[in-house]
């Protein structure tokens, strides 16, 4: 059974990949401006040792007390250029694929289960650029000043290469990060164009561009919540091997550390930091969706 969604006819304009990369990109750059914080303490209560925090307030007192505010926005750099690429390559796949599956429709409109595919297949290929990315990120962000091992993205990646390779360095985690990120956004594009799709039917005299900057953050908002709850515990995963000592790691694989974490926690311990998480989808999913779609009215 499919759900059939209203959806406005999509434009067939030559240059609409590049509005499509460029609006994406300032998304990427809202949701890092908002979600850095947010994500520094997940991050953090994700990949320290058992017992190392009380919980998420913990992580931002000693913050705080021992590294200074500025420490809720290290390796922000890194996720303010990759996340931009990395929201552009999201949202510009999916808006394409959108306009695939319109063209075989004839303009007809696009199911649940089409949308979630579109989001699927941007995910995917999102996914290659955001696992050496985020890796790089999550290294430099749970660095201290005692076990600073890196003098930035750059130096990280070089040492990440010298010491691991491609896949066994810079591409760590990719295997989760390809699972977070296919099944993730199918759902995550999939729960904000059915949003949209309601607003349009309750309210048959508008169009998609009339739907206010407030309604776009609160979809993009709800959208993080069904992501998050989603594929959590995948992130978990992807984040233990993402931390995980370069010269004697403690996880085999994606399943050694499924079965490790559920040995010394249970299922709690792949919920480790999902209160930040929770938090942080709201402002940060909402503020790019947002961005998005007023940058694109602006482009036309």
């Amino acid at each position: 059974m499919t759900i059939e969604l209203e959806e406005p006819p999509l434009t067939h304009d030559n240059n609409q990949v590049f509005k499509d990369l460029f609006a994406g990109t300032m998304g990427g750059i809202a949701q890092v401006l908002v979600g850095q914080p947010f994500d520094t303490v997940k991050v953090r209560l994700q990949s320290a040792p058992e017992g190392t925090y009380n919980g998420a307030l913990d992580v931002i007192k000693k913050l705080v007390q021992n590294e200074g505010p500025k420490a809720f926005y290290k390796g922000t750099l890194t996720p303010l250029v990759g996340v931009g690429a990395c929201v552009s390559v999201q949202f510009s796949v999916n808006e394409f694929m959108k306009r695939h599956y319109d063209n075989k429709l004839n303009g007809q409109p696009l199911s649940l289960l089409q949308f979630f595919n579109c989001g699927a297949i941007a995910g995917f290929a999102n996914g290659f650029l955001a696992s050496p990315i985020e890796h790089i990120r999550i290294r430099l962000q749970t660095q201290t000043s005692s076990t600073k091992s890196f003098n930035g993205p750059i130096d990280c990646f070089k040492k990440l290469y010298q010491q691991q390779g491609l896949f066994g360095g810079i591409y760590k985690g990719l295997v989760p990060t390809l699972i977070r990120e296919s099944v993730g956004l199918g759902i995550y594009f999939a729960t904000y164009e059915a949003l949209i799709a309601n607003e349009l039917t309750k309210d048959k005299s508008i169009t998609r561009a009339d739907i206010s900057s407030l309604k776009l953050c609160a979809f993009g908002g709800l959208s993080g919540y069904t992501l998050w709850i989603a594929i959590y515990p995948i992130d978990v995963i992807k984040s233990k091997l993402q931390t995980d000592s370069l010269t004697k790691p403690t996880f085999k694989g994606s399943l050694d550390v499924v079965n490790k974490v559920f040995k010394s926690s249970g299922i709690k311990g792949f919920y480790r930091g999902f209160i930040p998480t929770i938090l942080r989808a709201a402002p940060a999913n909402g503020a790019t969706f947002a961005v998005f779609e007023i940058t694109m009215r602006l482009l036309g």
